[in-house]
């Protein structure tokens, strides 16, 4: 190779190993290499070090990073490569996966299938299910009326309920550890899931001295037992609600009372095992529309040509139960979807991890240790450093097909969700955009702080070990944010 040739090939070379090297190299939104202690503000950085060594936590382990949006210049850090607990700064991972994989114009369908004959279908009556977090009772009852349509009087079958989008394991990771919890917040997860997997028992008063109306929705998956006294006016409400597997379906024992003068009041809990929930739902719903169901109801594949569907509200739309609402099942339901959509079906918890580990390395925000078993962040599951969280939300806001609906579904500081009774003042009201996290052992605040005119201060702010303390963790983390705020108006 001539001499010239061979220079004008090394500086080529060379010129191309600059640019992979390069900021302008990485993906889109990533941070540049890692929180260097020379681009720190020092009276930012001040305060990030007393935050995370403040005596009143005591052996906390804090993980804090902040970073300016628009340069990729972090401008205070401490403990930012730690792994922690992110308690429900998890959401911010499973938002952003499927606003990145699944588009916010994506719709969980649901079907109903099966072989018209006349005026009954011939054979089996198919509920199937994709992960659709969103679906009620009135929902399936509007799809019963399309079903109508048809002049439809009589199945000639059973009811299946297809769950095959999903694996069988419907207790999202670590939520096993508190197997006795019914609280609605550790609903169970299905590919055909219907009013969250829960159980609502309603009960209005009637006159003192008489039983209570009670109504359980949905319909046909709970037979009541016992009876609920009213009381005279003034009385507490003292309902007592158990629910109990009864074969295929539940039995809620309930007992107490409610005063004459009580406005109806509602009990929520979670199934146990909601895989054929909906399918009796639908079957007490046809009934009720004056359409015989011959046959029971059972898990199977469903056959034949949709006959009624329904498509869900848009991602962006049900991302607002993550964000602001910090929804735990619908977290599960959307991080599982992942697993089914990108990569293999059925569903796995598991596979869905992968995908948003892989998601995180393809934006230059992975980081050694961050692990994802769960979307919620409930209980001792996920671990994530502040740094990869800093830099996911840069990378959010630069991605212009994600920013504006990542932006969205965050909690408004002094405004809505859980920050409305946050950040009010006047220096923070509405520019504090932010996903909270709360457990018995670590808080969590991370998201952004708005600039006029420019691209917003990203922070993470992660407190483990702090049982007992959480209203301490909670206070010096807003501390920091209203400092951010201060500076950077």
């Amino acid at each position: 190779m001539a001499p010239r040739i061979l220079r004008a090939f090394i500086a080529l070379s060379c010129a191309a190993a600059l640019f992979l090297l390069s900021p302008e190299g990485r993906p889109e939104g990533a941070v540049d290499g890692g929180a260097a202690p020379s681009t720190f503000v020092p009276e930012l950085q001040a305060a990030v070090a007393a935050a995370g060594s403040e005596r009143a936590l005591g052996a906390a382990s804090v993980g804090i990073a902040i970073v300016d949006v628009d340069s990729g210049r972090w401008l205070a850090a401490v403990n930012e490569h730690i792994a922690l607990n992110p308690a429900s700064n998890a959401k911010l991972y499973t938002a952003a996966a499927a606003l990145a994989i699944l588009r916010g114009e994506h719709r969980y369908e649901t079907t109903l299938s099966g072989k018209l004959s006349g005026e009954a279908v011939s054979g089996s009556l198919g509920l199937r299910g994709f992960g659709d977090p969103s679906l009620k009772t009135s929902d399936l009852w509007a799809m019963v009326q399309e079903l109508k349509a048809y002049g439809i009087k009589r199945i000639d079958g059973d009811i299946v309920v297809d769950q095959e989008f999903y694996d069988e394991l419907t207790t999202p990771p670590a939520f096993e550890q508190q197997p006795n919890e019914w609280a609605a917040f550790r609903a169970p997860v299905s590919a055909v899931a219907l009013d969250e997997n829960c159980i609502t028992l309603t009960v209005r008063p009637s006159g003192a001295g008489g039983p209570a109306q009670l109504e359980v929705e949905p319909p046909g998956f709970v037979d009541l037992d016992g009876t609920v006294r009213t009381e005279h006016a003034g009385a507490a409400d003292d309902v007592q609600l158990e629910l109990a597997g009864s074969g295929l379906r539940m039995t809620a024992h309930v007992s107490g009372g409610i005063g004459a003068d009580s406005r109806l009041v509602r009990y929520t809990r979670r199934a146990d095992d909601p895989r054929l929930l909906a399918g009796f739902a639908l079957k007490a719903l046809l009934e009720k529309a004056d359409v015989k169901v011959t046959g029971g109801v059972k898990l199977g594949s469903s056959q034949g040509r949709v006959l009624a569907k329904h498509a869900s509200e848009p991602l962006s739309s049900l991302l607002y139960g993550l964000g602001k609402q910090s929804d735990n099942f619908y977290a599960e339901m959307i991080f599982k979807s992942l697993g089914g959509e990108a990569k293999h079906r059925p569903a796995k918890s598991a596979e869905a991890g992968e995908v948003v580990a892989g998601f995180l390395d393809r934006i230059g925000a992975g980081d050694p240790g961050v692990i994802f078993k769960n979307g919620s962040g409930l209980f001792d599951a996920d671990r994530v450093t502040a740094y990869s969280t800093a830099s996911l939300l840069r990378w959010a806001w630069r991605d212009p097909q994600v920013e504006p609906e990542y932006l969205a579904q965050l909690a408004i500081g002094g405004v809505d969700g859980t920050l409305h009774k946050r950040f009010r003042n006047e220096l923070t009201k509405r520019r504090v955009r932010a996903k909270t996290g709360t457990l018995d052992d670590a808080i969590a605040l991370s998201g952004y702080v708005l600039r006029e005119g420019r691209g917003p201060i990203a922070f993470s702010i992660l407190y483990n070990r702090v049982a007992g303390k959480q209203d301490i963790a909670r206070r010096s983390a807003d501390r920091l944010v209203e400092l951010i705020a201060k500076l950077y108006k």
